[in-house]
């Protein structure tokens, strides 16, 4: 019986403890919501990620992470016209062969996206958040050419999307706390 009344007392003080902070958007706890409306949280982080701009990043992976980036952002709608906050990005890109046979060909490949990032805010052109962020993807490598260069192609804008919705994701979360 005594253990039957502590899991009951554990219970009842959990809840007593638990409905205060829903009823009131979980209090001064700091936990809110992160695509939440602005009446709860002041600036709505989507209308922030709508004043973010991307700034051109050279080649054609470099365009299509641009373009994800941007798509992500602004939800398919036009970006602000007076960004607050420039994303500046660095990409590298690199092949890993896999799958190696005995008689030294490789059968599968995987391409490496790594995108170094520095977020500038544009009044006083401080950095406000810098990282990095990686994006892999394996390929399959065929006796085709045209198999290799789309399977190549393919893996470069799964890498590239990857890496746009982890940096949407750290920037969201960057612009949710800043003013």
């Amino acid at each position: 019986m005594r253990v039957a009344s502590r899991r009951s007392a554990v219970w009842v003080a959990l809840v007593c403890a638990v409905v205060p902070m829903l009823a009131t958007g979980c209090g001064d706890t700091g936990f809110r919501p992160l695509y939440a409306s602005s009446a709860l949280v002041g600036s709505d982080v989507n209308e922030k990620l709508a004043r973010l701009e991307v700034a051109p990043i050279p080649g054609r992976v470099g365009q299509r992470l641009r373009n994800e980036l941007i798509y992500q952002a602004s939800g398919g709608g036009n970006m602000a016209i007076d960004p607050a906050y420039r994303l500046e990005i660095v990409m590298t890109e690199s092949i890993t062969a896999t799958l190696v046979q005995i008689d030294g060909n490789s059968s599968g490949s995987v391409y490496n996206l790594n995108a170094t990032f520095r977020l500038v805010r544009i009044a006083d052109r401080s950095v406000a958040l810098n990282g990095a962020s990686y994006g892999r993807a394996t390929f399959q490598r065929f006796d085709s050419v045209f198999s290799n260069v789309r399977a190549r192609r393919e893996a470069e804008d799964r890498a590239a999307k990857t890496v746009a919705e982890d940096l949407k994701s750290r920037l969201a979360a960057f612009l949710s706390g800043a003013a």
